[in-house]
């Protein structure tokens, strides 16, 4: 399993490569009975001479804070070294036995934490994927859950190049009032920014402030239609590409997500707008499908849209959606959201009653 290379030439650094790939699969329901900051381990692995790592997976969380709502997976390097780096990837298997690519994580593109308690170092993420997710979409018919771990360790003691923080750098601009030339009210709050910025990050806002419109000469610009606070959210994202999670009101609710959807679908910023629509569909229930839904069509989110109302047409989920409230002021708002739901359960009755491979719950 382990694989060993060396690089060559003076200008090369690193001077050991090796991987090993394993499986951690865990019962999931039996894992329930766990409390939140306990860890499943996988096996001890030695990816290279002197190096061993365990996959650590804590299927309630490993934050009391996180209430049980997020899978936390871990690598922890087992040796005293400090010069090997893991790049380290997870995936989950889909109910199919296939690795999912769209529920994929590695350190080099989004590790949320690296640290030590004194046990080891570990990289990973807390909030791997939400709990519900991992349960409606990854859980096997038997209950199990499956994580396909990739480990591969670059034994370097050169300096390694700092990871970007032109984010936090932007982030530090936008705290300071030093070079700023516009200003906005939100309901008579003021918000101090910076056009060049942005113009870069908006088309519309780069139409506004170096166009023809009238904002192009107004120092102070009025903003109708948005909450302050869903404002302050959208332009620290502006500026640093990054939600500010751990400071938005609430931890993100719902309604929360729904409003900074459409700000970002006002001033056209696209990968916001995904975010919440990802965000938003890790939140969807039986309460809030339909609620949910209605945001998806009216900000044109189609892959959302669909994912709800596959969610709603579902057997077990139909019998309870059909009675909530919101439920029939969707159909009423929304008629051709109606006409879909309407054909989307038309199709699936008619491929369970064919045996073609629906199921009804």
């Amino acid at each position: 399993m382990n694989k060993r290379a060396r690089t060559s030439g003076p200008e090369a650094r690193t001077t050991m490569v090796a991987s090993a790939v394993l499986k951690l699969s865990v019962d999931y329901e039996q894992s329930q009975e766990l409390p939140i900051g306990k860890a499943v381990y996988s096996d001890t692995v030695s990816v290279s001479q002197d190096n061993l790592w365990r996959v650590e997976c804590f299927l309630r969380g490993e934050k009391v804070a996180d209430g049980g709502k997020y899978i936390s997976v871990f690598l922890r390097h087992m040796g005293e070294s400090t010069s090997v780096m893991p790049v380290f990837e997870v995936c989950l298997m889909d109910r199919s036995g296939r690795p999912s690519m769209r529920q994929r994580k590695t350190t080099l593109r989004d590790c949320e934490t690296m640290a030590d308690d004194g046990n080891g170092r570990t990289w990973g993420w807390t909030q791997f994927i939400a709990a519900t997710l991992a349960e409606r979409n990854y859980t096997t018919a038997d209950g199990h859950i499956t994580f396909v771990c990739s480990i591969m360790v670059i034994d370097d003691s050169s300096t390694p190049v700092p990871p970007s923080d032109i984010g936090a750098h932007l982030g530090q601009l936008l705290d300071h009032a030093e070079g700023t030339d516009v200003s906005f009210i939100v309901e008579g709050q003021m918000f101090h920014a910076h056009r060049a910025v942005l113009a870069a990050r908006s088309s519309v806002f780069r139409a506004e402030l170096f166009g023809s419109m009238s904002e192009a000469t107004m120092p102070s610009i009025t903003l109708q239609d948005i909450a302050p606070a869903t404002f302050e959210v959208m332009l620290r994202y502006m500026y640093t590409d990054a939600l500010p999670s751990d400071n938005m009101p609430g931890a993100c609710p719902i309604n929360t997500l729904q409003h900074l959807l459409a700000a970002a679908d006002r001033y056209a910023l696209d990968r916001l707008k995904i975010i919440c629509a990802h965000k938003l569909w890790e939140e969807v229930s039986i309460e809030t499908a339909t609620t949910i839904l209605a945001c998806a069509e009216t900000y044109n989110c189609a892959e959302l849209k669909s994912k709800c109302i596959d969610f709603i047409v579902l057997g077990k989920n139909l019998k309870e959606v059909i009675f909530t409230e919101s439920y029939g002021s969707l159909l009423v708002k929304f008629p051709s959201v109606a006409a879909e739901l309407r054909e989307r359960l038309h199709d699936r009755i008619y491929a369970y009653g064919n045996g073609i491979g629906a199921t009804e719950d």
